[in-house]
Order: structure tokens, then C-alpha cells, then sequence
């Protein structure tokens, strides 16, 4: 405790009022710090991407406004908006530099064709389905019940996939599929099975 008073008499003799009593309730309580963002910075788009925090139809909005700040999106691959990024992001070894949104879906092009390294790193096992040829391979992981913000509605998971829509690179992503959709996909692909 003495060492804390130490340094606020010390803060109060070398910094203005204001600034010595910001600095003390940050010595304080330093997670103040930490979890005081400024409003304009940029959301961690790879976090997002890893459903952290998990997807949420807000959530989701509130990235795609981040994202339309940042640039213009390139609408002319898959149906999905993709926008370059000013700098590269990157996490665990993996980097990108383009977040991309898609019907519920909210990610990053990781460079390079690496879904089974990003399926090692995160926990992430073997897609049952190729999504009709739109993914060449392709990993998930459902995200914990009590992480799912719509259980009654569908499923939130993690999800890599390599496409030959997007050569050398691969999506990894917070995605949202309804009921509806995971059962009609399920239908459509027993349907076309020979």
C-alpha cells in the first residue's frame, strides 16, 4: 500500500489534476485499462471470426459497420462482401487481410490453403458435407450450448473451408446456420446420393 501512495503524490507533483486522478483510478484498478476501448477502434476481426464472443445477430452488425468504415466491399466472389483490410491481422501464426461476411456468416481469408492447420489449432473436425461443391475441405466445431445465442433456431460454430471459388486462400469463420438450413441441406444431399 505504501508503494501505491508513493506514487500518487508522485503522480499529483508531475501530472495536472485531471491526468494524476485518471492515473490513480487506473493504478487502482488497472482492468479499467484494459477494457476501456476507444470507440474507434477497430474490432479484432480474427476474434470475431473464432466466435469470440460468440455470433449474435448484433454482433455481426456491429462488425459490418466496422468493416464499411474501413472500405468498400468486392461483392464479386461466392455472394459474399469482402473487404480489404488497411494492414494484415493475424492470430496464432495464421494472417489475413480481408474480413468477410456472408448470409450469417462473419470471417477472415487466412492466407494460404491451410483449413488443416487451422482445424488442428482449433479443435475443429471433418465437415460431413462439401456444401455442393462450393467447399473442397472443410472443418467445424459447434460451439458449447451454452455459448449458442438461438439454440431453438440453429447452431453457431467455427468453420474452415477451402474453396476453389478462393484459390489460396481459406475462410475461417463465426457461422450461424438455421435448422431450416442444416435439415434442407441434409435432404438435398441424401437426395442426390446415387
Amino acid at each position: 500500500m505504501r508503494s501505491a501512495t508513493a506514487a500518487l503524490r508522485a503522480m499529483a507533483r508531475a501530472f495536472p489534476a485531471g491526468l494524476a486522478t485518471l492515473a490513480a483510478v487506473v493504478i487502482a484498478n488497472p482492468a479499467l485499462a484494459v477494457a476501456q476501448a476507444p470507440e474507434n477502434a477497430a474490432p479484432d476481426f480474427f476474434d470475431a471470426a473464432l466466435c469470440k464472443p460468440p455470433y449474435t445477430f448484433d454482433s455481426a452488425q456491429a462488425l459490418y459497420e466496422a468493416a464499411e468504415k474501413v472500405a468498400k466491399p468486392d461483392m464479386s466472389k461466392l455472394g459474399a462482401a469482402i473487404y480489404d483490410l488497411p494492414g494484415p491481422i493475424g492470430k496464432d501464426g495464421f494472417s489475413s487481410n480481408q474480413v468477410v461476411f456472408a448470409n450469417s456468416t462473419v470471417g477472415v481469408l487466412v492466407e494460404g490453403a491451410v483449413a488443416t492447420e487451422l482445424a488442428a489449432r482449433y479443435q475443429l473436425a471433418p465437415e460431413t458435407s462439401n456444401l455442393l461443391g462450393a467447399s473442397s475441405k472443410g472443418y467445424a466445431r459447434a460451439l458449447p450450448k451454452d455459448q449458442q445465442p438461438l439454440p431453438d433456431m440453429g447452431v453457431v460454430s467455427i468453420i474452415a473451408r477451402e474453396s476453389p471459388g478462393l484459390p489460396g486462400k481459406t475462410l475461417l469463420a463465426c457461422e450461424f446456420a438455421s435448422n431450416e438450413d442444416i435439415q434442407a441441406l441434409k435432404r438435398f444431399e441424401a437426395e442426390m446420393k446415387p
